[in-house]
């Protein structure tokens, strides 16, 4: 530990700033200019030859909007723009006044500290380096204070305020210097060390990535090399026995001499693939909950083009979950099924639920939502991206391919935490000339699906925009959707740290159902939140009374358990029903095998 009183302690070892080799570090740089040249020819021609088109409005067109509603405020009155310039001026002087008292010897307290958990200035010279500690402390100052010009700005809507709060925090995350080879210590120092080597494979990297994109960026924060579907990812054993125009139908090989009698029917996203529940045999939800005797069939959709354009949610209800239950009644004569949905695969289970109950369809006899929205009053930040102009913009660019290309959405979900999944990677591939690390969680975060154009709208302006499922005014099949009629138990699980489907969201949806609704709470986000199991001993959840009244009063008399939510759920499962019958083999009963699992659907790539 330095000893406060040690001048030596705080004084940077400059040796690591200079440039040993001048002859072969301008060698790299020359090399990192001609990769660089590739990069930008790697986005220009597939835009010349018209195999890229740039359809949709220029997202900097709503940040200078939202932005501008802000600045109206601030520069409206005289008085109150001096203030706040002062407020930050006076902080900048701060800092100066103790770099100058640090620079003499003096022991003195840095005028604002990263939050706890911020990684980006981890290297020693972020504090022992005068000039770093300087660009470190004014960009925290300058990021705090363009926070508190949104907070207290006055007479902005919700919607507006959250887009600017957004925006701002997309900026100043951007602008932070350690995104930068000259304001960064570590880089700079690396850069010195290896004469410019890093650089020049981080642009040999930055032109592969935007070549793998098609002309856009593709973003890489693993190594898909190091990993094949079927071989080390979404290996768990089983069969495609069905398949329609959006979806395949997986059973899975039982791994129990009995099993449950009634088969349990996962509804994934379609916003990604569905093995996330089965990334390994250690991790995988899949293969846990078929060891625990469930007979499990996997709702595997496809990855669509121009034929799917107006496939929209009457058509994955019919095709995906009707087709789904159809198929698990002929392969095992079951008509009591246990069903799951998981983010917007919950909210098509929700409305099919109440569609079926209008119908009289009663073979779902208990649904388990994983962190899903019905309600979307608090949806969180991608409620940023769903206004009636953003909206018709997207529209007319999907209506040119019929579906939205899948790495526009994967960069949609990025932004929502810009700060861990876009810009420590555009550092450590670019910058440092690293490969990101194989981690299986990323490559299934990175295998992108399109939406159909039907389908996407559908979603966003139905649930998003108008709420409509909640408020009883969604329409499909003819018919008007109301929750209430939904009579059959819902076990009911949101994530602490969802920044998706905030737990907050999740609860206010529980009312609208008619029936019981067990709500759970699970430790961490969205996909950590749920991909728990239990021999991790990782996080906690929470359970408590019904869920009604404020979320706050309902989580201080909750009770903390230790570990994974999924033994609680399976008891929960079994309290419906629990009687069970010999195991069921694929394949049983006349179905007919169309190829092994994960299938064929989800290897289509964007």
């Amino acid at each position: 530990m330095d000893n406060p009183g040690d001048k030596s302690a705080k004084t940077p070892n400059l040796d690591k700033y200079v440039i040993k080799d001048p002859e072969a570090f301008a060698r790299n740089v020359a090399h990192m200019i001609e990769q660089a040249g590739k990069a930008a020819s790697a986005w220009v021609e597939p835009r010349e030859k018209g195999l890229k088109r740039d359809t949709i409005a220029d997202p900097v067109t709503d940040v200078v909007k939202t932005l501008s509603r802000v600045s109206e405020y601030w520069l409206s009155e005289p008085g109150r723009a001096l203030e706040a310039q002062t407020k930050l001026f006076a902080s900048y002087m701060a800092i100066w006044s103790n770099s100058i008292r640090r620079m003499s010897g003096e022991q003195v307290d840095d005028v604002v500290k990263p939050d706890k958990g911020d990684k980006r200035f981890a290297d020693e010279d972020w504090g022992r380096n005068a000039f770093f500690d300087f660009l470190k402390q004014a960009y925290l100052v300058t990021a705090n204070w363009a926070g508190e010009l949104v907070t207290h700005a006055e007479g902005l809507d919700d919607h507006t305020r959250h887009k600017a709060a957004f925006y701002v925090k997309q900026l100043t995350t951007a602008i932070s210097p350690s995104n930068f080879l000259l304001t960064n210590p570590e880089l700079y120092k690396e850069t010195v060390a290896s004469n410019g080597e890093n650089l020049v494979k981080g642009m040999k990297m930055l032109a592969e990535d935007i070549v793998a994109g098609g002309g856009d960026l593709r973003l890489r924060q693993s190594d898909m090399t190091k990993f094949a579907l079927g071989e080390n990812v979404a290996t768990t054993p089983g069969k495609v026995i069905a398949r329609s125009d959006v979806a395949e139908i997986i059973q899975y090989e039982p791994s129990t001499p009995d099993v449950l009698k009634r088969p349990l029917l996962i509804c994934p996203p379609w916003i990604n693939k569905f093995y996330i529940l089965d990334l390994n045999a250690e991790k995988s939800f899949i293969k846990w909950a078929i060891d625990q005797g469930h007979t499990v069939f996997v709702i595997s959709w496809v990855n669509p083009d121009h034929r799917h354009a107006m496939k929209d949610w009457t058509a994955y209800i019919n095709e995906g979950l009707r087709f789904g239950l159809d198929t698990i009644e002929n392969a095992t004569g079951e008509k009591a099924v246990n069903a799951i949905g998981y983010c917007v695969g919950g909210t098509l289970l929700s409305a099919a639920l109440a569609l079926f109950a209008q119908e009289g369809e009663n073979r779902i006899r208990s649904a388990t939502l994983f962190t899903t929205q019905v309600d979307f009053t608090y949806a969180g930040d991608l409620k940023v991206f769903v206004d009636e102009d953003q909206i018709r913009a997207l529209e007319a660019a999907m209506s040119a391919e019929g579906y939205l290309d899948g790495t526009r959405m994967a960069t949609a979900f990025n932004m929502l935490r810009s700060g861990d999944l876009i810009w420590p990677y555009v550092v450590n591939n670019y910058m440092r000339g690293r490969d990101p690390v194989p981690f299986d969680l990323l490559y299934w975060n990175a295998d992108a699906t399109r939406m159909s154009a039907a389908n996407h709208s559908y979603y966003l302006r139905n649930c998003y925009l108008d709420n409509n499922l909640v408020r009883g005014m969604m329409k499909l099949a003819g018919q008007n959707l109301s929750l209430g009629d939904v009579k059959i138990p819902i076990y009911n699980l949101a994530a602490k740290e969802d920044h998706i489907a905030p737990a907050l969201s999740v609860f206010t949806g529980c009312k609208y159902f008619g029936g019981d609704v067990t709500y759970v709470l699970a430790g961490s986000g969205h996909i950590a939140g749920v991909v728990n199991p239990p021999a991790k001993n990782k996080y906690q959840y929470w359970t408590g009374g019904s869920p009604v009244g404020a979320f706050d009063e309902w989580l201080t008399n909750t009770s903390e358990h230790p570990g994974s939510w999924w033994n609680h759920w399976h008891k929960w499962i079994e309290s419906q029903d629990d009687a069970r019958v010999p195991a069921r083999q694929p394949g049983e009963n006349g179905s007919e095998i169309l190829g092994e699992a994960p299938g064929t659907y989800v290897r289509i790539r964007v």
